[in-house]
């Protein structure tokens, strides 16, 4: 019976591996899976206890790093965190304590701020560092 109830918890962390695709539980359902062997052996309920945590903790330790590297690809910014490492032109005066600062990105004008809450004049050269809102945060270059 305690078989059965491996084979069922391997089952689960697979469904919940499935759901989640955060590479965590699907090294518990080998853990529970050597474990439903052993109650096959009929092995005592501790060593199959000890065995499933070893075996889970050992897999999730050891093949997480490897399987992540070659399963998880880069994500590629879209939208407006495209935008972050941009360089733009400021086309007026950035200033937060005026709330104010414009700078032109593909022919598009968007509302800027400083980073450092310092003063950009206009021309000047910026970075986009992050997008809050409709603002983008810039670094002068």
């Amino acid at each position: 019976m305690a078989e059965v109830i491996w084979l069922i918890l391997a089952a689960v962390f697979i469904l919940a591996e499935i759901l989640s695709l955060g590479l965590t539980s699907i090294w518990f359902a080998g853990g529970a899976i050597v474990a439903a062997v052993l109650a096959l052996c009929e092995v005592s309920l501790w060593i199959q206890i000890i065995v499933f945590s070893v075996v889970s903790l050992a897999l999730l330790i050891f093949t997480r790093p490897i399987a992540k590297k070659y399963l998880i690809t880069k994500t590629v910014n879209t939208n407006v965190d495209s935008y972050i490492g941009k360089k733009v032109k400021v086309i007026e005066e950035i200033n937060n304590t005026l709330q104010q600062g414009k700078v032109k990105m593909d022919d598009i004008e968007w509302t800027a701020r400083s980073e450092d809450n310092s003063i950009i004049p206009v021309d000047s050269m910026v970075q986009i560092k992050k997008v809050s809102g409709v603002k983008l945060i810039v670094e002068k270059i």
